[in-house]
């Protein structure tokens, strides 16, 4: 039987726009297995940022339940959800974000230091991430030496060296042509097949169609099924 690694349960999320209220997510019911590779599709103010923002911890829903693990989200304390952004999450953004004065290796390591762990053991992790996706003799670049797809390949390397619950991606390929985004995609079913949980924001069907499942968004709704029924 499959793990559950995250739940929610009606979720809202309203925004106050002058007297008016904005309703971003309306009840939204998500469950997501751990090993899943999960796409979250819809168009451009549908709420996906939104979701993405509350799954990582980021916001706060309105109401409704948010379980991650097992805990419900809303009962800790701000520094344990620091502590989740930091380990249980790994973050993917479509600019990268990565540090632009600092080599591949620094932008790695960044997290590992933050975990407090012994620097013996981040070189030996960063060298080992870095090796994963295929940047091993990229390692000392600055990211302006870098093409868009081995940035990205970094901010991967970045996003897993604490070997988080929890693979958080925000259109990863957005950046990118069309061939480096699916060599991208090939990363993502690599480290799917090893074990890992990836959530893929995006609005780009054929991105979307690399996931295990695919739930659709729209007007802060959620709606499941095959592409082919949209």
């Amino acid at each position: 039987m499959a793990e559950e690694i995250l739940r929610m349960e009606n979720i809202t999320k309203a925004y106050e726009l002058g007297e008016e209220e904005f309703l971003a997510l309306r009840g939204v019911d998500l469950v997501v297995d751990r090993g899943e590779f999960l796409a979250v599709l819809g168009p451009s103010g549908s709420g996906k940022s939104t979701l993405m923002n509350i799954i990582g911890c980021l916001d706060v829903p309105t109401s409704g339940e948010y379980y991650l693990s097992g805990k419900l989200i809303a009962n800790e304390s701000e520094k344990e959800l620091a502590r989740i952004r930091s380990k249980e999450i790994g973050f993917i953004f479509q600019s990268f974000q990565l540090l632009q004065r600092q080599t591949a290796y620094e932008n790695v390591e960044l997290p590992l230091i933050y975990a407090n762990m012994p620097e013996h053991k981040r070189k030996e992790r960063v060298e080992e991430m870095l090796e994963k996706v295929g940047l091993a003799d990229k390692m000392y670049n600055l990211p302006n030496q870098l093409s868009g797809g081995q940035q990205q390949r970094v901010a991967i390397a970045r996003a897993i060296a604490t070997n988080p619950t929890i693979l958080l991606a925000d259109e990863p390929t957005g950046a990118l042509d069309q061939k480096t985004g699916r060599q991208v995609m090939e990363l993502f079913h690599e480290l799917n097949n090893e074990g890992r949980t990836i959530i893929m924001i995006t609005h780009d069907a054929k991105i979307a169609s690399h996931a295990g499942r695919i739930v659709r968004i729209l007007d802060g709704n959620i709606s499941e099924g095959d592409l082919e029924d949209a």
